[in-house]
């Protein structure tokens, strides 16, 4: 067969299923359509809200009253009534916080939780509907992801329901030789499963991002579908939990969207494990307190949940926030506003946090965790626009601004710490104003109350690590997860060791988080770059540029925190350790070895780790499997099989559905290239990327390419 006559897929491969359009117009923040509210909001979940609204209260009243004591001695300054009202914020912050955990800790003694009847233990139900399965994927290693997909698609095909689920992979990818690494690995997919439900999509332009990803796919192929799970790159969910959730959604047809509790796996880091430890011991507790509360308005979180297509279609197209990057522009937490816009329509949108067989992976280091941070806290930010926009649900608005909230709240605590100084420094150096102006029978002093203050710092870190007690304790109390963490004294020694890396990692985040603000306040974009997810211990060189700088600034705060006194030295030393030791710090929680090391021994154990599930098992394995991971350059890859070339121009999109008038620059760059090479191999070198990439995307330039190599060769 001729190169020219390469314009179908090869017999039994469906590259796509038929379009199927779904319109999803897009919504306006200030304008909302009149709806009748689908469900009606039960009694006892006021009477929850309130609860936990009035005890976070009394709470933050009791403490600021205290703090208020502290400072007032001698007369309550300017600079006082800051540092006041910062501690009253941020104290309000962990108060909630607190309350949420302690009564997740109390519901988990009474049983799973049952609001939305799902079973994890029952027979298994049968389903009628039919569900997609998205995975967008954005430069990602192509044999991780089809692992992934072939694990899923497997453990959907041992609950006999497979053929209600159909799965697509929706390609972003930029790189071109991950491009063609992410087809050929789609055909070797292929051939495993003999699948005829499982598609790939390759956009041309990752317009929107994530975001639009998913929304061009409902819009060409959402009215065949009833519901979608939506995935990330590193998502991982069991069969039977897919099925269950997919039962939920025909039994309840007012609920919009299902949002599972994804636990890490695969963390071999020394930070990936204390983040992985965390989750596992903490979140589930913390998980059940906010599902109590948060109720039919709970959130989305982007990925392994459960959606109703329609629903998603009718009432959560994102429109475009108005201004400049990094406020304006396609919203970058897409996930939050998207819940807030499907329940204004009246849908609900829950939390199953009892239903497991669901998995994600935590990025590898201090550094990657920040990358992916940054991109968050823009997107977070973005929120800021979107918080006083029409109808929304006031618990939708909350999730907004705890959102808001908890990147704001690391400049506060900066600012906090900084101000503490500053007053402690005015009181040792600076000569007071007994008497200010204005009649005073008495002067005001400039003092605080030293021994309140120790009792104030003492109730604030106990209200910080209490929630990681009670976590501690209900994993204690259930055998089979206190064994899987290596039993009662490894699971306390893990804590402790957690804690302390925590608190020694929790000043660089403070810093870094407060640089992502000021970046996103002065208008710098933090743009959309690949994720790494495989460990590598850092070079010394990126340690000092990423560290480098909280390590100055905790010197600079340890010298005037000790000029001031000792007693101000060692209450900050919490602080001042995580900062002057940043580099050390950085490099041992990146450490593959050190990580490995207290696996060894036990410690930051996770069940899932002492009994892998199945599904995790399988998806490993097929990591090391052969797909295929030719490292030949893209165009000699494309002629050396013809079968792949046939799958990617049967996926290129046709010339007529180009827009008119425009010229692909680098794509005349190419072609121009292409004029002046004798050979495949000196084209594969001399093409840029982006040019090599506008080669690929044009199917009448690849059969002019293939022509002159492949043809003149033979």
């Amino acid at each position: 067969m001729s190169v020219a006559e390469a314009k179908l897929p090869p017999p039994g491969v469906r590259i796509l299923p038929p379009d199927s359009p779904l319109s999803m117009p897009e919504q306006s923040l200030w304008e909302t359509r009149p709806s009748t509210p689908i469900f009606t909001k039960a009694r006892a979940l006021v009477l929850r809200r309130s609860f936990v609204l009035s005890s976070g209260a009394v709470l933050t009243g009791a403490a600021a009253y205290q703090m208020y004591q502290v400072l007032k001695v001698g007369g309550l300054t300017a600079v006082e009534a800051i540092v006041l009202g910062l501690y009253v914020l941020l104290f309000a912050w962990i108060a909630f916080s607190f309350v949420s955990t302690l009564i997740g800790f109390v519901a988990t003694q009474f049983g799973p939780d049952r609001t939305l009847d799902i079973d994890s233990t029952g027979p298994l139900p049968s389903l009628s509907s039919r569900t997609a399965l998205l995975l967008p994927i954005y430069n990602e290693d192509p044999n991780r992801i089809m692992s992934r997909l072939q694990a899923i698609y497997e453990s959907l095909e041992a609950t006999g329901q497979l053929s209600h689920f159909e799965f697509f992979v929706l390609s972003d990818t930029t790189d071109p030789d991950t491009w063609i690494r992410e087809e050929a690995a789609f055909l070797k997919l292929i051939d495993r499963t003999s699948a005829m439900r499982v598609f790939y999509r390759h956009r041309q332009k990752n317009i929107g991002r994530k975001a639009g990803n998913i929304a061009e796919w409902v819009k060409r192929f959402g009215g065949r579908y009833e519901h979608m799970i939506v995935l990330d790159a590193d998502s991982l969910m069991v069969g039977d939990t897919i099925v269950r959730l997919a039962d939920a959604m025909e039994r309840y047809p007012h609920i919009g969207l299902i949002q599972t509790l994804p636990l890490v796996v695969n963390s071999d880091t020394l930070f990936a494990r204390i983040q992985q430890f965390a989750g596992r011991v903490y979140g589930p507790t913390i998980a059940r307190g906010i599902a109590w509360w948060h109720g039919s308005e709970s959130n989305y979180w982007g990925h392994n949940a459960i959606i109703r297509v329609r629903a998603f279609a009718d009432s959560a197209g994102l429109p475009l926030l108005a201004g400049p990057k990094p406020f304006g522009g396609h919203i970058l937490s897409h996930d939050f506003v998207e819940a807030a816009l499907m329940r204004r329509a009246g849908w609900t949108i829950h939390m199953a946090p009892n239903l497991q067989g669901s998995y994600e992976e935590c990025p590898p280091t201090l550094a990657d965790f920040a990358a992916r941070d940054r991109r968050w806290c823009q997107g977070n930010l973005q929120h800021i626009g979107v918080l006083p926009g029409s109808g929304l649900h006031w618990v939708s608005r909350l999730h907004l601004l705890m959102g808001i909230g908890s990147y704001l709240t690391s400049p506060f605590w900066l600012l906090f710490l900084v101000l503490g100084i500053a007053l402690s420094l005015q009181a040792q150096f600076i000569r007071p104003e007994y008497f200010p102006q204005g009649f005073s029978l008495f002067p005001q002093w400039p003092a605080q109350d030293p021994v309140r203050a120790a009792w104030v710092f003492a109730g604030t870190m106990g209200i910080l690590f209490l929630p990681k007690l009670l976590g501690c304790i209900a994993i204690f109390l259930r055998t089979p997860d206190r064994c899987g963490c290596g039993g009662g004294a490894r699971l306390l020694m893990s804590m402790l060791a957690e804690a302390t890396m925590s608190a020694l990692i929790a000043p660089i985040m403070m810093l870094m988080q407060s640089k992502a603000v000021l970046d996103v306040l002065v208008g710098r974009d933090a743009g959309w770059q690949a994720q790494r997810r495989e460990h590598g211990d850092a070079l010394r060189g990126e340690l000092v540029r990423y560290y480098g700088r909280p390590t100055l600034l905790g010197a600079v705060l340890a010298t005037s925190a000790y000029t001031v006194s000792t007693s101000l030295f060692l209450w900050m030393t919490p602080v001042l350790v995580g900062l002057v030791l940043a580099i050390p710090i950085a490099a041992a929680s990146s450490s593959y070895r050190l990580g490995i090391a207290f696996r060894s021994r036990r410690l930051l154990l996770v069940p899932e780790e002492q009994c892998p599930p199945t599904i995790l098992a399988r998806a490993n394995a097929l990591v090391l499997a052969d797909w295929a991971t030719d490292s030949t350059n893209p165009l000699q890859r494309l002629c050396q099989d013809t079968r792949l070339l046939e799958i990617h121009r049967g996926m290129l999109p046709a010339r007529e559905d180009r827009k008119r008038g425009m010229v692909n620059v680098d794509l005349v760059v190419a072609m121009a290239k292409l004029d002046e090479l004798e050979t495949l191999e000196e084209a594969a070198d001399m093409l840029t990327r982006a040019e090599l990439f506008a080669l690929l995307s044009d199917g009448r330039a690849l059969e002019r390419l293939m022509r002159k190599y492949v043809h003149s060769a033979s």
